[in-house]
């Protein structure tokens, strides 16, 4: 697993997610509007995915299982990609728990 430190052409061009190493998106970031916060949001997922209060479990409106990881503050750092079953998420998580700790951060800025 890595997260990537993206940059695009929006108003707010930085944002992060964290990929398997079979090149899934497992977590995404909203936009910053700075290289600093994004950072600072993936070293917030980092040290909060190992807890499972940090884990909302969500269902989206056409059926599909996805969940946010939240900081100690609330706030929500990352969202997952959606799954078709809460099997499927679950293995995510446990995923996301055993790897992204750890894991190193490719800059593609």
């Amino acid at each position: 697993m890595k997260a990537l430190l993206k940059k695009s052409s929006a108003a707010e061009p930085f944002s992060f997610s964290f990929v398997s190493d079979e090149g899934k998106t497992l977590l995404k970031s909203e936009n910053y509007k700075a290289k600093d916060s994004a950072s600072k949001g993936i070293k917030s997922v980092k040290k909060n995915c190992i807890e499972d209060k940090r884990y909302v479990l969500k269902e989206s409106s056409n059926g599909m299982y996805f969940f946010n990881v939240k900081s100690a503050n609330g706030q929500v750092v990352a969202t997952s990609a959606m799954y078709s079953s809460v099997e499927e998420r679950t293995a995510a998580i446990s995923h996301i728990k055993a790897n992204a700790p750890d894991c190193i951060v490719e800059q593609l800025v």
